[in-house]
């Protein structure tokens, strides 16, 4: 006999976020054939267009089936050979992953890595990378599980200055927080659709600078996740694969919505509710991961699991209230639990009964 899966009606997990009703809606509808209909390679032309201008960019911005996860694969690969170099900033799981997929690819990796709660300085990074000249150099924008948000802009003159690429996982940053492509020197940025745009986990998007289309040429990839195949394949009207409509359709619900609400304005929501979270967790003692404040993310929260409490202990103590957080990974599973504020959750009438909640449970125990 099967269990009927719990809900809760205080959803703060930092990805996949609360889906608002609206976007579920495309996935009702019935369509054609993706990979035959007119009407469907338009729906994707406006959605590349709209990305664009989130993303600040006027690079080619490819839409792909699949998590996030997907096109952070497909992005290697696409650009590595083996033997090639990949220098990876790190500050977190994702940023040292960037370093560990490089070498399941066959590329060799250097990792510099932060100190707990901090990031990198520019100096150290720069002396990495003129000592390895790296041919792709990595970095998060977002590291969730530590809730940082990383000065990445210094990044692109330091992999012009060794002609290397510079490839930005902005999964969970972009839309909640300012995201400048161009202006930061970014060849390959990469996205999913479970973060700041409030949808199911199903697209992978990728901006793809004209220096990255001609070293993914050379290294012709050609994987179910390779990106190659996507550079002309809406204009050609010719995919790898059958596409997922219903998310595309959702895709161009949620784009709107932002643009509508305005870049700035999402930003302004994101860092409000972000730092009211961090007032609130102060106030109750409770110690924030990063070191400083401006390296802690509008987008999620990371705190310390609080003293005299199991990560167990405390996250079934908030989901009998109705309250589901998220815990953290690697070396901060059980020490860290975070309150995703991104998108649909980025709410401070939320994230206020998140944090009654909260402070409920710690006083009761």
């Amino acid at each position: 006999e099967m269990k009927e899966m719990k809900t809760y009606s205080i959803g703060l997990v930092p990805g996949p976020v609360s889906v608002p009703e609206e976007f579920r809606r495309a996935y009702l509808e019935d369509y054609g054939s993706a990979d035959l209909e007119e009407d469907f390679f338009r729906l994707c032309e406006e959605d590349s267009e709209l990305l664009r201008l989130v993303l600040k960019t006027g690079n080619t911005v490819t839409i792909q089936s699949g998590e996030a996860m997907s096109v952070l694969w497909g992005a290697l690969k696409s650009c590595l050979l083996p033997g090639d170099r990949l220098l990876a900033v790190s500050n977190g799981i994702f940023g040292r992953g960037f370093g560990e997929m490089a070498e399941m690819a066959g590329a060799t990796a250097r990792i510099v890595e932060a100190p707990d709660g901090e990031f990198p300085d520019r100096e150290t990074i720069r002396q990495a990378a003129e000592e390895f000249r790296p041919h792709v150099i990595t970095a998060v924008h977002c590291e969730t599980p530590g809730g940082m948000l990383n000065p990445v802009a210094g990044l692109g003159e330091i992999a012009r200055s060794v002609d290397a690429l510079l490839c930005v996982d902005y999964v969970a940053s972009a839309g909640g927080a300012d995201v400048r492509t161009d202006e930061w020197g970014i060849d390959i940025g990469l996205l999913g659709s479970q973060k700041v745009l409030s949808l199911l986990p199903d697209l992978s998007m990728a901006a793809v600078s004209p220096r990255a289309w001609e070293v993914i040429e050379r290294v012709n990839y050609a994987g179910y996740d390779a990106l190659l195949p996507w550079r002309d394949g809406i204009k050609n009207r010719y995919l790898p694969y059958t596409h997922n409509w219903h998310a595309v359709s959702a895709l161009r619900l949620s784009l709107r919505r932002l643009l509508g609400e305005g870049l700035e304005a999402s930003f302004e929501r994101h860092e409000k509710t972000a730092r009211y979270c961090r007032e609130r967790l102060s106030a109750m003692g409770i110690t924030l991961y990063p070191k400083r404040e401006e390296l802690c993310s509008p987008t999620v929260t990371a705190a310390m699991v609080p003293e005299g409490w199991t990560w167990k202990e405390l996250d079934e103590a908030l989901r009998g209230h109705g309250m589901a957080v998220g815990g953290s990974y690697g070396a901060l599973a059980g020490k860290v639990f975070r309150i995703g504020h991104m998108g649909s959750q980025a709410d401070v009438e939320l994230v206020t009964r998140g944090m009654d909640v909260l402070e409920e449970v710690l006083a009761a125990k």
